[in-house]
């Protein structure tokens, strides 16, 4: 019988609503451990989380068993949801719609690892959206600016 054999690995990008920087560093390796296990439990493997208090970096091995678009929705759902059972802003936490995704080689992993381990480095020299339009060109992704990410809160 025929098998489905694939290699898609996947940086998924995506921010607090308005950007506002509510993350906070006494509970986001509590968050980051939430979303690996959503991403597991839909058979996903997750190389490496990371982020700033307005942002977040997933690379992803994903399974064929499920869209990206679900995986988002159910990432995102869920873990908003999480943020907001257990009290850990003082408003309402969401993510913004939308999100970035990017594939890499395998040959490539070790360097997107190392980009996601050092994202306070990077924030230092560059505001997130520059960032995130550098990746945009990098991968030749079209887009209109009014349309990236809503402005600061």
């Amino acid at each position: 019988m025929p098998n489905t054999y694939t290699q898609i690995h996947l940086q998924l990008v995506f921010a607090v609503k308005h950007r506002d920087a509510v993350i906070a560093p006494n509970w986001k390796y509590d968050l980051y451990s939430f979303m690996t296990g959503i991403i597991s439990q839909y058979g996903h493997k997750l190389l490496i989380i990371n982020g700033m208090p307005d942002h977040v970096h997933l690379l992803v091995g994903l399974r064929p068993t499920q869209s990206l678009s679900e995986l988002m929705k159910n990432l995102k759902q869920s873990s908003a949801k999480w943020v907001n059972d257990n009290r850990l802003t003082q408003g309402h936490f969401s993510w913004q719609e939308g999100y970035g995704a990017f594939s890499y080689s395998k040959s490539q992993l070790p360097a997107v690892i190392r980009y996601i381990e050092k994202q306070e480095d990077h924030h230092t020299k560059r505001s997130f959206l520059d960032e995130y339009r550098q990746v945009l060109d990098a991968f030749g992704v079209s887009y209109e600016e009014q349309y990236l990410f809503q402005p600061l809160g």
